[in-house]
């Protein structure tokens, strides 16, 4: 019998790097709604009461870039005008221009054929399933984006009577894994940002109460279960403010909680035609579905390319051990099952219509109540 211990962290929607992520997106789905022919690539910096926002955008529509900023930054919660970071009064500077000519070319006319058109950059990407849960994701990263899901909800439910959350937390939750399967919590620690004149204890009672123990399943807790709360004490000053935030900073929280590889591409403020996005979402639908499937309990695949070239330079697939059908076997059904060109991708998984907004905080995968089409199940031949 082989023991081990395995963490994974998630975040609030108000943590710092995470308002950054949200304020990017929200750029670029504003700008796919108008423009579905759009090239962005938009990076978000915050500190104290500043917003820099950097970067390429190409399109023909014309966006309201300090509306976005400041409503996405209100809705977050930091929307108290006498709080040194605030949408209210911000200040907003931006620094954005045209997509390069040399990037443009081997994106947009590389080919009249649609799925000859190529990689908007080199990269590599990972994608992960396992049978730990019911949405085929490790176990620490979907409780800990539970965790985190129930303080925005209590946060914003009135119901509650409690006033005195703030925007910024996070989480890590600790699995013992026995023989590979996650089986009970260890430990869990969680930080959340209040209100001046907060009493530690109350605090600690009131989030394991409505916080952790509605989302936590009874049969996960021990005796020997730790709960570790807002353990440095007052948490009064966050976000920003306290802070800096910036874009891309959270990619091991967007994807699998530090289970499997990451190739280093961010997600947030990138439109499709960037592999680090479109790819890693299509390596997901893949693992997932030989997953689901039965054909293994664990599932990582890997997907490379190079700027301008639609074809991948690599496929590789990962099952640990677990599968049912040889790794060749699976290499072979999923060229027979999926383009892996980069605009047969998008047009397959949707990817100019995501809510990409609301991808940007609580993960990217797993997330069965936003009905992705890279968490839908099919049938492999």
């Amino acid at each position: 019998m082989i023991r081990r211990l395995f963490t994974s962290e998630s975040v609030s929607n108000g943590h710092p790097d995470k308002v950054s992520d949200q304020v990017a997106d929200a750029i670029l789905e504003a700008v796919l709604q108008r423009d579905k022919e759009a090239r962005v690539a938009c990076e978000v910096l915050l500190k104290a009461g500043t917003v820099v926002i950097a970067g390429e955008i190409t399109s023909v529509a014309s966006v309201d870039l300090e509306s976005i900023v400041r409503s996405t930054i209100n809705e977050i919660g930091y929307d108290n005008a006498f709080d040194q970071f605030n949408g209210h009064n911000c200040s907003i500077i931006t620094h954005i221009h045209k997509q390069s000519t040399d990037i443009a070319s081997g994106v947009d006319h590389a080919s009249d054929i649609w799925d000859e058109i190529g990689a908007g950059d080199q990269g590599m990407v990972f994608g992960y399933a396992c049978n730990d849960t019911d949405d085929f994701m490790p176990a620490p990263i979907h409780y800990a984006h539970k965790i985190m899901k129930q303080h925005l909800y209590v946060r914003k439910n009135s119901k509650y009577g409690i006033q005195y959350l703030r925007p910024d937390a996070k989480c890590q939750i600790t699995f013992n894994y026995v023989d590979g399967k996650a089986t009970t919590i260890d430990t869990i620690v969680l930080s959340s940002q209040h209100s001046i004149g907060v009493d530690n204890k109350e605090l600690r009672q009131w989030l394991i109460s409505y916080v952790v123990e509605p989302v936590i399943p009874d049969h996960l807790i021990t005796r020997d279960t730790r709960f570790i709360i807002n353990p440095s004490g007052q948490f009064i000053t966050g976000g920003p403010e306290a802070d800096c935030g910036l874009t891309g900073r959270k990619i091991i929280v967007d994807t699998y909680g530090g289970v499997a590889r990451h190739g280093g591409g961010a997600f947030s403020g990138k439109d499709p035609t960037k592999v680090d996005r479109s790819a890693a979402y299509m390596a997901r639908y893949i693992a997932k579905n030989i997953v689901a499937s039965g054909m293994a309990e664990k599932c990582e695949i890997q997907i490379s390319y190079a700027i301008s070239r639609a074809e991948p330079v690599s496929l590789y697939i990962d099952c640990a051990g677990t599968h049912q059908v040889s790794e060749e076997s699976l290499l072979k059904m999923v060229r027979n099952n999926y383009n892996l060109h980069p605009h047969s991708i998008i047009r397959e998984l949707d990817l100019l219509n995501a809510p990409y907004k609301k991808l940007a905080s609580f993960g990217h995968f797993g997330r069965n109540e936003l009905n992705l089409t890279w968490e839908q199940v099919k049938e492999l031949v």
